[in-house]
């Protein structure tokens, strides 16, 4: 009889530091000797988070992706379809990051339905949420953020250097606002102290990462107030971007900073480096990342709310040098 395969669920909302904390978690199972794929599920056509997972590729690591198709019904269909054809290979685990955006009963769903049902078995539910989020978030990122929640095994938050608490102060101030997003969308569950843990991820030890693959998932109802494709919170593309290294950052702030762009959340993307090779971008309004990556895409994405994308046109236009510049 063949042993099913555990599939484990990284969630959080848009920013909160999924793929970073990935990265890490998929590291210890191959040190562990496992056979892993990673899955990235994204409605978007472009997805920079599986750019920054490529180099884990390997004879024990598959990294694949489920992009576009902005029709929901069909991109229950690709996750499906790329479930199957994982289930064949029989992995040892799949470790699935979907977007910040994202029905959970998509998961459960899709899992229960044959024959995923007889090569899937869910393994832990772990949920990033950002130490540094606001306080106040709109009403459907409310939402999201207690939805995503509601079920997860083990809470971590994430970002704790960009916060002046200590860890366990960050801690209980990201634990109430999750159970004010619970009582929100009525749900019973609320999250204790024990279910979170607050620490670097350079910091974890495989002690950790242990306990984390066994910290399973909980069952939860909640009332579904919005549904993942009505959602306001808008993503947009801007490709074919080439401009000096030096002027990045100051790009980068225009944007953030200009009301009129909307209230953006996140911008990442790679863009290309003068030396030939890429460089990845993460930036919230707090922080701007930028470092070398091994594989790339002159891409910008641009994560909020009420983003008037011809505005921030103008700003990269402005710098920009690739006549083949597009957005959507």
């Amino acid at each position: 009889m063949l042993t099913m395969t555990k599939i484990d669920l990284i969630t959080g909302i848009l920013g909160a530091g999924k793929t970073t904390f990935l990265r890490e978690y998929a590291q210890y199972h191959l040190r562990q000797g496992e056979r892993i794929a990673l899955l990235e599920n994204d409605f978007g056509a472009v997805n920079v988070d599986m750019m920054m997972l490529h180099d884990l590729a390997s004879d024990r690591c598959a990294v694949e992706m489920i992009s576009g198709c902005g029709d929901p019904n069909c991109h229950r269909r690709r996750f499906r379809t790329q479930l199957i054809a994982l289930g064949m290979q029989h992995f040892d685990r799949v470790i699935m990051e979907p977007s910040g955006i994202y029905d959970m009963d998509e998961f459960f769903d899709t899992l229960y339905e044959p024959p995923l049902d007889r090569w899937f078995e869910v393994g832990s539910i772990l949920t990033i949420a950002d130490a540094g989020m606001a306080e106040v978030l709109s009403e459907q990122m409310e939402y999201l953020l207690g939805s995503e929640a509601a079920c997860c095994g083990r809470l971590l938050i994430s970002k704790l250097s960009t916060v002046s608490e200590a860890p366990d102060a960050a801690a209980a101030r990201v634990l109430a606002h999750i159970n004010r997003a619970l009582t929100g969308i009525q749900c019973d569950r609320r999250l204790q102290a024990g279910d979170v843990l607050a620490a670097e991820w350079s910091a974890l030890t495989d002690a950790d990462f242990a306990s984390l693959s066994a910290a399973g998932y909980r069952r939860a109802s909640y009332i579904k107030q919005f549904r993942a494709e009505t959602i306001h919170s808008a993503v947009h593309y801007f490709m074919h971007i080439a401009v000096p290294e030096a002027e990045i950052p100051q790009m980068i702030a225009d944007i953030l900073q200009d009301p009129a762009c909307g209230k953006i959340f996140r911008i990442k993307g790679s863009l290309p480096a003068e030396d030939g090779g890429w460089l990845k971008i993460n930036a919230t309004a707090d922080k701007t990342e930028i470092a070398p990556v091994m594989k790339g895409q002159a891409v910008l994405i641009a994560i909020g709310d009420d983003i008037d994308r011809a505005r921030i046109d103008e700003h990269l236009k402005a710098r920009n040098t690739d006549p083949e510049y597009v957005s959507i």
